[in-house]
């Protein structure tokens, strides 16, 4: 469908935006800010309603863009639920700040945290149904990043209560990066592929399985 194709293409040029816009707003922050220990959120308060906050609320916004496409494709209720938790809580920590870094953390704070939480942790689930539906015709990979995006939130979780921090921000990245590379996956599977009859997919070129059910026109 013309339609899911143009999601899956304004989608990927909201992620690619989100990435651009994150590069330059660490950029732009104090050398003093160490981005091995520090997180993305550490260096966003830093610069409050700058780039890396503009970046989070769009990389949302790109994420939402999918919906209606996956809908179309005949993904369940759940993953959708689940990609719209992680497209909430990611702009609420967008709009919500974080503790200044070595101060002690405020209400605010904790609703960032949580937020930050919800969106790391339903995507990978989202990411995990998708990939047991015909609309993910990238299952493999689909597997893939969920599982390595749950390892990388335990690492986290583990630096963060009880590691004291070590290399906690070299650890986030490393899940932002898995977690969008997920999210650009189910992008390029909708630019690439023609959805027929709500959930049956087939691939406009060679290369992108297709999951069990797919017809051909």
């Amino acid at each position: 469908m013309p339609g899911t194709r143009r999601s899956g293409l304004l989608a990927l040029g909201g992620i690619v935006l989100a990435a651009v816009l994150a590069v330059i707003g660490h950029l732009e922050v104090s050398d003093d800010l160490d981005p091995w220990s520090l997180t993305v959120s550490d260096f966003a308060v830093s610069d409050r309603g700058g780039v890396i906050d503009t970046a989070m609320a769009v990389l949302a916004a790109a994420s939402l863009v999918l919906l209606p496409a996956l809908r179309r494709a005949g993904a369940g209720p759940v993953p959708l639920a689940l990609l719209t938790a992680w497209s909430a809580g990611l702009l609420a920590a967008a709009v919500v700040p974080t503790n200044e870094p070595g101060t002690p953390m405020d209400t605010a704070a904790y609703v960032h945290r949580y937020a930050s939480v919800l969106s790391f942790l339903a995507l990978p689930v989202a990411g995990w149904l998708l990939a047991r539906h015909p609309v993910a015709g990238a299952a493999a990979w689909l597997r893939g990043l969920t599982a390595a995006s749950l390892v990388l939130a335990g690492a986290m979780i583990w630096s963060a209560y009880l590691g004291d921090r070590a290399l906690l921000g070299l650890i986030e990245r490393l899940l932002i990066l898995t977690e969008t590379a997920l999210l650009i996956t189910l992008a390029l599977h909708l630019v690439l592929t023609r959805v027929v009859d709500h959930g049956v997919v087939a691939p406009h070129r060679p290369g992108i399985p297709v999951g069990s059910g797919a017809a051909t026109p």
